[in-house]
Formats: structure tokens, sequence, C-alpha cells
């Protein structure tokens, strides 16, 4: 089974139906509301002045509203249709992120960058065959951890 193809043919139809429904509330968004809960906020902390990895993405609320709070992001999903939604977002609302379509294993195999913080979001995991690699690629890409490993 090709998980890759199937997750991303998934996930570019669901793009059109999140941003239409009432979960997302895509108006109130683009009106300044933040999609992050309280626990993120608390957890995550000050991101003021911090390079910020948003691994799964989606179409980048989540990423646009810690650009809101001052991250200079990067937000990184497997669809395309999302990866096109998130980039116009970012436009329309004037903030400054940056948005990758890339599979998240082959952006933590091709990824050079180091980031202040390393965000994932509710719902990730289910979608993911291998969650070494997804750590692995979260240990890569945050300068504070390093993995090694035992072959």
């Amino acid at each position: 089974m090709d998980y890759l193809a199937i997750n991303k043919h998934a996930w570019n139809q669901r793009t059109q139906i999140h941003l239409d429904s009432t979960f997302y509330d895509l108006d109130a968004f683009i009106q300044g509301k933040s999609s992050l809960n309280p626990i993120e906020l608390e957890q995550v902390g000050d991101v003021h002045h911090k390079s910020l990895l948003h691994l799964q993405c989606h179409f980048g609320q989540d990423s646009l509203s810690w650009a809101r709070l001052g991250a200079n992001v990067t937000g990184v999903d497997l669809s395309s249709e999302s990866i096109a939604t998130a980039k116009k977002l970012a436009v329309q609302l004037h903030l400054p992120a940056r948005f990758i379509n890339n599979d998240i294993y082959q952006f933590g195999e091709n990824n050079t960058e180091q980031y202040d913080i390393v965000f994932t979001s509710y719902g990730v995991l289910s979608w993911l065959p291998d969650l070494t690699r997804w750590a692995q690629t979260i240990a890569g890409a945050n300068h504070c951890w390093r993995i090694t490993s035992r072959r």
C-alpha cells in the first residue's frame, strides 16, 4: 500500500471541506482569532523572535497563529492543496511564514535548518506509518535535541 499517495489524496480532498467547515471557522481566523488552544500556548510559551517548524501544518491556521505571536514560522505538509491555501492566507493576512509542500519523512531527510521549536498538533500521529522516523525528523530539526542511532 502506498500510504503517501493515499494520504496526499485524502488530505487534498479534505482541504476545501475544512475551509468551508464551522470547526475551522476561517472567517473568524481571518478576522484575527487564533486557532491555538490555551494548552498549546502555555506549553510552547513565548515564540516571539523564535524559529518554529510546524510539521503537518494542513492549511496553516496554527502556523499563522504562531506567526501572529511573532514566531518565524515554517510549515510543512504533504497536501499540495493545503500548502497552496496556506501560502494564499499568509499573503492575504500579511504574515511572514514559509510553507513547504513535502512529506515529513522526505523533509526530515533533506532538511538542514535548525529551529528553536518544532510543533505539531492534534490528530497527526494516526496518519504516520513510522513514528521513529517522525521523531528523528523532529530531533534533527531542533537545535536542542540530538538523536544517536544504535545499529
